[in-house]
């Protein structure tokens, strides 16, 4: 008797997924700096604009280079942030859980991803893309401050971490 395996593909899962859990989407969305100080009515419009997407373990959900078309937030499951340079030298810049979000430079700029994201395990995730982002900004400008205000907050924290980390590898190799 043949044995039939059953291959599981995320783009037609991720096709037809119904909405997230808004109890999830909301608990994440409520503890992060862009979404939390929104007015009650317009974060149930925000809500609306998130896509559930769900990937298998070792699945990129994209790749360095691909154009930058939205902002992820993890429900659920961990993500890895990849960097590869021009030798083909693979670097893991950041280890990502439930709560974080990844990809928000695509919703400031118009550039390509400077990293690759892949799921470490069965992940969960919500997804909102630029242009519903920008068309809610624009109908809501108070809003959309708030969001792009706490965005810049958390890329500034970023950043601030990443001159920290550089200051001290600097320093560890001076003293060598």
């Amino acid at each position: 008797m043949e044995r039939t395996t059953k291959v599981s593909s995320s783009f037609w899962t991720n096709l037809f997924k119904t909405p997230t859990e808004k109890s999830d989407l909301e608990q994440v969305l409520l503890s992060m700096p862009p979404f939390k100080n929104l007015s009650n009515k317009n974060f149930a419009s925000l809500l609306k604009l998130f896509h559930n997407r769900v990937y298998a373990p070792n699945e990129y959900i994209f790749y360095q280079n691909d154009p930058g078309i939205g902002l992820y937030v993890i429900i659920n499951g961990e993500i890895l942030i990849t960097f590869e340079a021009e030798d083909n030298e693979r670097f893991d810049l950041a280890h990502l859980t439930r709560g974080d979000f990844f990809g928000e430079l695509a919703l400031l700029d118009n550039e390509n991803r400077s990293a690759s994201a892949i799921a470490l395990k069965d992940s969960q995730l919500a997804v909102i893309f630029k242009p519903d982002l920008d068309e809610f900004i624009e109908a809501h400008p108070v809003e959309g401050i708030k969001i792009l205000r706490g965005i810049t907050q958390i890329i500034s924290r970023r950043l601030r971490n990443l001159n920290q980390d550089y200051i001290e590898l600097y320093n560890k190799l001076r003293n060598k």
